[in-house]
This record gives C-alpha cells, sequence and structure tokens, in this order.
C-alpha cells in the first residue's frame, strides 16, 4: 500500500501535543507577568536562549528543494514559547546567514504569528555562525529538527565544542525531533557521549521508515540508531504522537509534534512558569484523538460533531492513516482505524475512503468496506482501483 498518499502531500506533520498550545506572543504584559519573572540567575535582565537551525537547505533555480532545510514549523513554535515567556532569543546555523526551511503551510496560525514578530524574520534572514557564538552567552540551547538537521548539525565541529562546553557549565541543552542528531559527537569531560546513560528521546525509526523515503537513505545514521549505540536510554510514543522526556539539564522532544512540551520545559528549568496559551486548531485535533486512543470513542465523537470547523479532519485522518500502516498487530490496526473512522464523517476525501475501506475489509469488515467503495464511486463514478475492490469483497 502507497504510504504517500495524494490527498495527504500537504498535510502538516506538525502538530503540537493536546495541552501543549501556543497561538502567538500573549504581549509584554503577560510575558512579563510575576508567574514569570527573571530567575535568580538573571534577575537584571531575561536569560538569553540560543535556537540552532540547519543550514543545509538548498533551492535550485527554480525554487525547488535540492537538499533539506530545517523544520520551520519546530522554529516558529519554539521562537513564540521563548518570546511569550519573555526570554530573549538569538538564532545560529553552521555557516550563518540566511537559512533555508522545508515545506510548510504558510498559513498556519504558529506560522502567521511568528511572521508577525518582524524579529524572528530577521534573525533567520542573518543567523550567526556556530564558530562565532561563545560558551555561556546563552542560559538555554535548542537544537531545532528537520531533515538537514541529520546532514550539517553532527558534522559542524564547531557546534559539537559548543554544546559540550555549554552543558558542562551547567546550560539547559533541547532537542527536538531530529535536532538530537547534533548530540552524536558530543563529549562529556570523561569523554564518554553526552547521551551516555542519559533518557531521551527523538524521532524514530518507525517514523523515519514512514515518513523519511527521500533522504533518509542519504543520512550519516539514523537517530535512535546512533543514540541507542551510544547507550542512551531511548523512550518513544506511538508514531506521531507528541513525547517529551526531561533528564535534568538535557530535554529532548520526539516529533514536531512535541515542540511546545519541549520548549516549555526549557522555560521551566530556566526558573520560570509558562504563560497561558491559546489551543490551536491542530492541538484540539490532537487531543481527540488522544481520547480515542485512550478508549474514550464517545467524547472523541461528540466533540468533533459539535464543532466540526474546530479540528482539522485532514490532520485526524493522517494520523490514522500512518499508524495504520506501521501498526505491528491486529490489535494495533484496530485502533489506528477507530482514529481514521472518527475523521471519516468529517473528511470526504475519496482516496481517504478508498485506504479506510482497505483497512475495514483487512480486518473482516465487508460491509463497512462496501459502503465506502460505494461512496468513492458515487464521488468518482468508474474509479478502477475502487470498482476491483468492491468485485473482491
Amino acid at each position: 500500500m502507497n504510504l504517500r498518499p495524494a490527498f495527504f502531500t500537504h498535510v502538516r506533520f506538525a502538530a503540537v501535543a493536546m495541552a501543549a498550545a501556543l497561538l502567538a506572543c500573549q504581549g509584554a504584559a503577560q510575558a512579563q507577568s510575576p508567574a514569570s519573572a527573571a530567575p535568580p540567575m538573571a534577575a537584571a535582565a531575561a536569560p538569553r536562549v540560543l535556537l540552532v537551525v540547519s543550514s543545509e537547505g538548498r533551492h535550485d533555480a527554480s525554487g525547488k528543494p535540492v537538499r533539506p532545510g530545517f523544520e520551520m514549523d519546530e522554529f516558529a513554535l519554539a521562537w513564540l514559547v521563548m518570546r511569550a515567556n519573555g526570554l530573549q532569543v538569538d538564532v545560529a546555523s553552521p555557516t550563518g546567514g540566511a537559512v533555508l526551511a522545508d515545506n510548510y503551510k504558510a498559513e498556519d496560525d504558529h506560522i502567521q504569528a511568528m511572521k508577525a514578530d518582524t524579529r524572528a524574520a530577521a534573525a533567520l534572514a542573518a543567523t550567526r555562525r556556530t564558530q562565532d557564538v561563545q560558551p555561556g552567552e546563552h542560559a538555554a540551547i535548542f537544537i531545532v529538527g528537520g531533515k538537514g538537521a541529520m546532514f550539517d548539525l553532527p558534522r559542524d565541529a564547531a557546534l559539537t565544542r559548543l554544546l559540550g562546553a555549554h552543558h558542562a557549565q551547567g546550560g539547559v541543552l533541547a532537542a527536538v525531533c531530529h535536532g538530537p542528531a547534533a548530540l552524536a559527537e558530543v563529549k562529556r569531560p570523561d569523554g564518554q557521549p553526552l547521551v551516555a546513560g542519559r533518557r531521551m528521546t527523538g524521532f524514530t525509526d518507525e517514523e523515519e521508515s514512514a515518513f523519511g523515503k527521500r533522504w533518509a537513505k542519504e543520512y550519516p545514521f539514523w537517530l535512535e540508531q546512533r543514540m541507542r549505540a551510544q547507550n542512551a536510554q531511548w523512550e518513544e510514543a506511538p508514531l506521531m504522537m507528541p513525547k517529551l522526556v526531561v533528564d535534568d539539564r538535557l530535554i529532548t522532544g520526539q516529533n514536531p509534534f512535541s515542540t511546545t512540551l519541549a520548549a516549555e520545559a526549557v522555560v521551566r528549568a530556566l526558573g520560570r512558569t509558562p504563560v497561558p496559551r491559546k489551543v490551536l486548531r491542530e492541538e484540539a485535533s490532537m487531543q481527540v484523538v488522544q481520547w480515542m486512543l485512550a478508549g474514550e470513542q464517545a467524547a472523541a465523537q461528540a466533540l468533533l460533531a459539535a464543532d466540526p470547523k474546530r479540528y482539522k479532519t485532514d490532520l485526524i485522518a493522517m494520523l490514522g492513516f500512518y499508524q495504520h500502516g506501521a501498526a505491528p498487530d491486529d490489535a494495533a490496526r484496530r485502533q489506528a482505524i477507530s482514529v481514521m473512522e472518527l475523521a471519516a464523517p468529517h473528511f470526504s476525501n475519496p482516496r481517504f475512503r478508498f485506504e479506510l475501506a482497505q483497512a475495514q475489509a483487512g480486518q473482516g469488515n465487508k460491509a463497512r468496506a462496501r459502503d465506502l467503495l460505494q461512496l468513492v464511486l458515487a464521488a468518482k463514478p468508474g474509479d478502477a482501483d475502487a470498482t476491483k475492490a468492491l468485485a473482491g469483497l
């Protein structure tokens, strides 16, 4: 079965955890509320945080990406969390200067909020070179993911030295999704890998198998495998579900869904209480998926039916589809199908309905599969795949 059908081409994978939301900066007054006052380590000034992004991204003359870049969704969410909580933010990359992101949806709420802050665009247009950043400049370093991070971050010797010295001096170190690739060569003062014996997470082998097909074959290593080889205590959630791991001053998030969780953890590690934030449509969508997976089927269905426009049904459909493709057994497949069915009344894409019909037929639910295929044929009379599948039931 094709794991990348056309109807999911533009579905963004970087939704965030159900209770870790951020729509926009809440304003200077809220950011400077008593709950977010500067910690003792920086009484006179807000702590400074460094966001590290890949500079691997390249486009050809037509604007088509020819090398992978950083993940704009992760950058935007991390930037917004840091700024909303009154932190000063710098941005660095291996080569410095302007950097290119992987594809993203410019209309998404968090992207619009980030672009409304002109400092973010200015920072991305003129990133600092990692070799020019000195240990001790920042209270925390946050490494943004994206497939480009698998290439240039681990081979950047200046970044490796910076991360090692920063952590050794007591700094907070965070990374999300593919960002932990930057830790691959970082050593502790005793010469052992920084991650040895440490609890952590990152983009998993399972997720790489589902989403990394274009570039994964060129990676110098797969993230989970390298971290396990360095004796990290690897932890993970199911495919594309949010996961945060905090091991003292080492903070990691599994995938783009985990970005705000990791950013908030940095805020807490710096002695501040994260400000309240507005829930995005994607976050509400993740919440109903989590309810469904927890067995609260009726509640999830009721929430979605009450206000479908509050949720991104294409995202819910995507999660169920990919979780079904990666399911190791029938129990997991049935659970994934339940997520797909959650979206089905509100997402009428014929290809999605065909894939759901195939999944239901695989579980022996021929009546449901037949109904779905008939809906496909009603929308696309004579569709060859649906016609053939219907005849085979």
